[in-house]
């Protein structure tokens, strides 16, 4: 099954300077999305400092995943940003946490679904890739996670992995 990632019934779009992602807390039932007015309850928050059109394509409870071989859905992370040439993935949490289990458990997310979209002719369009893991309750780390972004990098082939709360655009 191939996956067409960008569908219209799934985007938001800003162009404004700062704007945040939201994702309703769990158990979530509907799709995250871009805010532009309620900063209190953005997760990732997105400086655009050029203002440049930035489309959110939400994908958790959004665009169809094929089924894994146990019959349950895939995980998947919340969406993925697209501006100029650039993609995006985005792993939202809003969880104080200690350790690395919630990053562990993103990161797989992620990879899910950049391995997916990577089969996809679409991801022939975007030469820069990236992938973010937000946490709005623990936006500061204790611990380098260089090791694992490295790690990431090579896995995925390309795709940047950064862990932080701002989204700099």
């Amino acid at each position: 099954m191939s996956v067409v990632f960008f569908q219209l019934r799934c985007q938001t779009s800003s162009k404004k300077r700062t704007f945040g992602i939201c994702d309703n807390p769990p158990p979530a039932t509907d799709p995250a999305y871009i805010d532009e007015e309620n900063g209190q309850n953005w997760i990732a928050t997105i400086d655009n400092f050029y203002q440049s059109e930035i489309t959110f394509t939400a994908i958790d409870h959004c665009i169809e995943f094929p089924l894994r071989p146990d019959g349950k859905q895939s995980k998947r992370c919340d969406g993925v940003l697209t501006y100029g040439d650039t993609v995006a993935f985005v792993e939202l949490k809003a969880r104080d946490e200690h350790g690395t289990k919630w990053i562990k458990d993103a990161e797989e997310q992620l990879l899910v679904s950049i391995a997916l979209f990577e089969k996809s002719n679409e991801a022939e369009e975007f030469p820069v890739k990236k992938a973010y893991i937000v946490n709005s309750d623990r936006p500061r780390f204790r611990e380098s996670q260089a090791a694992r972004m490295e790690k990431f990098l090579n896995t995925t082939t390309y795709y940047v992995l950064r862990i932080e709360a701002r989204i700099e655009v």
